[in-house]
């Protein structure tokens, strides 16, 4: 029998409304949005901070967090943020983007974004696809990865490679902090929560652009269940997009080249 007080290992953040996700089954929106708040009330920046939804699965976060939450047109999450940042400069401001909404649509607003080094925060979720409007080919689709509207694989002759977000800003010398993480394990959790919160100092500290790329399942549209899914990304989607920190202006430890804008010392497999 056990005495004494019970102890609180966890508890649902207050900054995360009292509502139920529309997320599919195993997807790791869910995970993420949890992080961001409670990397939020952690650093005290309720009062503070302001996101930018998206079009596409994450559109909702204005259901789903107890903070500012303004909803932008696809694509323009990066427009938005530095308009709002530019207009209140003592706020955190961070858009919430996918791989249409940034690295499609978006692709003009993020990049000039970031070589600009406007001071804000983009959370870029990866899952390979346009989840929301039914699993097809998105720029960051794998080689061979089968959607509906690549039925026999990606064929890069056709619809050419993957685009690799934190490769291409690393190149640009107003970023300041990249890194790409995945939340399919909970070790990975825990590193994608330090990143994201690695991020946010970097703007409260005026250092410019930053990101987080997140590599994240999606069990519909990939075809696998839960657990074939969080595999799937350490068998095979970490092998064309490797974890690690790609840019960190913040690090000294970080080689010359990763502070001039070439690709970081701290790329990692998935292991």
């Amino acid at each position: 029998m056990t005495t004494g007080a019970t102890k609180v290992v966890y508890q649902r953040p207050k900054l995360l409304k009292e509502a139920h996700f529309h997320y599919c089954p195993g997807c790791g929106h869910g995970i993420i949005n949890r992080l961001i708040v409670e990397v939020l009330e952690e650093m005290d920046l309720q009062e503070d901070a302001i996101c930018v939804a998206p079009a596409g699965c994450g559109m909702l976060l204005y259901n789903y967090f107890e903070i500012d939450v303004l909803e932008s047109a696809h694509g323009r999450g990066a427009a938005v943020a530095t308009g709002i940042k530019r207009a209140r400069p003592q706020n955190l401001v961070f858009s919430y983007q996918g791989d249409g909404d940034l690295a499609a649509i978006g692709t003009a607003e993020g990049f000039h974004a970031a070589n600009r080094g406007e001071n804000i925060t983009v959370i870029f979720v990866n899952n390979g696809v346009y989840g929301m409007t039914g699993g097809q080919m998105a720029p960051t689709t794998l080689l061979d990865m089968v959607t509906t509207t690549t039925p026999a694989g990606r064929n890069s002759r056709v619809a050419g490679h993957p685009v690799r977000i934190c490769e291409v800003f690393s190149q640009l010398d107003g970023a300041t902090y990249l890194e790409r993480v995945a939340v399919n394990k909970p070790a990975a959790v825990v590193k994608t929560k330090k990143a994201i919160a690695k991020a946010f100092r970097h703007q409260l500290d005026g250092r410019g652009f930053s990101l987080v790329e997140i590599l994240s399942p999606c069990p519909v549209n990939w075809k696998l269940g839960p657990l074939e899914s969080c595999k799937w990304i350490d068998e095979v989607m970490c092998k064309q997009f490797p974890l690690g920190v790609y840019k960190d202006s913040g690090d000294d430890d970080a080689s010359p080249a990763g502070r001039s804008g070439q690709t970081g010392a701290e790329v990692k497999s998935c292991s």
